[in-house]
């Protein structure tokens, strides 16, 4: 069994995500505004994090995510996201509350559980604030595919990172590896003959203004909605 994380390296590596998601360095100084603690405690965490492999530091400049860093940021953020969801829309606990009790969750929430309440809440894209919710790093192509699997001790890990086109923050080329969303969203997603394993390239200055995205898929330069791209994820 994999040796479990502390829940102070999952708060370090939820706000590095939050802040540099797509490769992005962040600065001891935004972790130290995030989590309200003083830059030398920062400072000697992410020493520490550098340790263990799951950052790389530089000094006077701040921290990126190695893959298994990005790895562990992205499964404790999905589950923050999912439970705010669920604490607001099932529950009906006030907003100002949930994320309180989303990150004193989110740490002992287990993988089953979450996979059970993404199904309940019919795969959610967009937390309540409108941040977007990470894949499940389960090893499945679509939504649909993780419906057939109803056994999950069968249901297998990904072994690699993932991002939503609408994260992207540069100019970046990937794998279409994971389409998310409802039987409607991926029937249209499909009707644009977009899969899984064809080639994306995404150019950053062609986001669209009015909210869709400009991509080139397999040397098919398409218009996406805001929605697909929420849902349509690359691996990088």
């Amino acid at each position: 069994m994999a040796e479990k994380i502390s829940e102070n390296i999952e708060e370090y590596l939820e706000v590095l995500y939050r802040n540099g998601s797509n490769g992005e360095q962040v600065s001891t100084t935004t972790l130290s505004k995030d989590l309200g603690i003083a830059p030398g405690s920062v400072t000697q965490m992410l020493k520490k994090l550098e340790n263990l492999g799951y950052i790389s530091y530089t000094p006077y400049k701040g921290a990126t995510l190695t893959e298994e860093g990005m790895q562990i940021a992205q499964k404790i953020t999905r589950k923050h996201r999912i439970l705010e969801k669920f604490l607001l829309d099932i529950l009906k606990v006030k907003e100002e509350n949930i994320h309180q009790q989303a990150c004193e969750m989110e740490h002992t929430l287990s993988d089953e559980a979450e996979r059970a309440l993404c199904t309940m809440l019919h795969n959610p894209d967009l937390c309540p604030n409108n941040n977007i919710i990470p894949a499940c790093n389960f090893d499945f192509e679509s939504c649909h595919d993780c419906y057939s699997q109803k056994d999950f001790d069968q249901v297998m890990n990904r072994k690699f990172n993932l991002l939503s086109i609408s994260e992207l923050t540069s100019d970046t080329e990937g794998i279409i590896s994971f389409i998310r969303g409802s039987n409607e969203l991926l029937d249209e997603i499909s009707d644009m003959d977009i899969k899984v394993g064809q080639h994306l390239h995404f150019e950053f200055n062609e986001k669209r203004i009015s909210g869709n995205y400009l991509v080139t898929i397999d040397d098919r330069e398409l218009e996406i909605t805001l929605e697909m791209a929420n849902n349509i994820f690359i691996r990088i």
